[in-house]
């Protein structure tokens, strides 16, 4: 006699927060999410409207006057001095995450774990910042989601992959369940017993997963939707039914939709009336929480494609 899977777990709530993302983090308690996914928009070279903040030089919870450590023990200011020299760009883009990725951390419980997910032009100086920001041994994975889709130049390696910097608060208490992950098939299955072949194995940290197709059930319209396939396998692994998960770059709400048929509850935060607009419809019973009032929240139904 076989064994009845298990319940699902019951729906998570969803509640979207309309405004600047670090105005409304800051609002937040410490230590109030397990998982915290944030997809920013990459550093493209393409001017953007947004507010530039300095970076505030020691930790929330370092007194002042301490000089933080990093990489090889180097002085962060020193370390951010160098960083500059590689990229004129970087006091721009990192004066805009960087306050973000603090007020993240502070947000982080105990056994949290933080994924930032950017491409080739940022992840290398992601690394070495988040190593001074948080401490080299937090740092538990790179995940490199691969996919095959779209133009490729023939005067290059052409570039389809995506980076996703994985750190966890605690070494020794971040939560991570391999068992319920989704399995791939073995790429030889004839080298393992039928049982294992058919469970299917662990992932690795390299992903092969197709983008959002043009045509699908997923397809919302915006443009930097990312496929639930991806949030999936991290919300699966990285956190529990009941969980708080945290996407204060809410875009397309791909983090609230997966989170909350997995029975955790999930906060997004955006700016973007068009997101806003997207993630109401892909998300009905969503609570909204906005100080625009609701006949200003602009309507993008004409430049988004219908949800199916």
């Amino acid at each position: 006699m076989s064994t009845p899977p298990p319940p699902a777990a019951p729906r998570g709530s969803v509640t979207v927060h309309h405004g600047d993302n670090l105005d409304v983090i800051r609002t937040f308690p410490d230590a109030s999410f397990t998982l915290i996914y944030l997809d920013p928009p990459f550093n493209t070279g393409r001017m953007r409207e947004r507010s530039v903040e300095r970076a505030r030089a020691t930790p929330p919870e370092a007194p002042a006057g301490v000089v933080r450590r990093g990489f090889h023990g180097r002085e962060y200011e020193r370390l951010r001095g160098d960083l500059r020299t590689y990229d004129d760009r970087f006091d721009d883009y990192w004066g805009f995450l960087e306050p973000r990725l603090e007020e993240a951390w502070r947000l982080l419980a105990p056994d949290g774990t933080l994924y930032l997910h950017l491409d080739f032009r940022e992840a290398h100086y992601a690394k070495v910042l988040m190593d001074a920001l948080f401490g080299r041994k937090n740092f538990l994975n790179e995940l490199v989601w691969a996919y095959d889709y779209g133009a490729k130049t023939r005067r290059r390696w052409p570039t389809k992959h995506d980076t996703i910097l994985v750190y966890v608060k605690d070494p020794d208490r971040y939560w991570f369940d391999s068992d319920g992950v989704d399995r791939e098939p073995y790429m030889a299955p004839g080298l393992v017993t039928p049982e294992k072949a058919a469970r299917g194995k662990l992932p690795t940290d390299v992903w092969w997963h197709t983008i959002v197709p043009t045509t699908g059930r997923e397809k919302t319209g915006y443009p930097t939707q990312k496929p639930e396939g991806i949030l999936r396998r991290i919300v699966q692994a990285s956190s529990r039914p009941g969980d708080r998960v945290l996407d204060f770059f809410a875009g397309s709400g791909t983090t609230a939709a997966v989170a909350a048929s997995l029975g955790r509850n999930a906060v997004l935060v955006d700016d973007n009336p068009a997101a806003i607009e997207v993630i109401r419809r892909r998300i009905p019973d969503a609570e909204l929480v906005t100080s625009v009032p609701l006949d200003q929240v602009a309507r993008s139904d004409a430049a988004l494609e219908p949800l199916p």
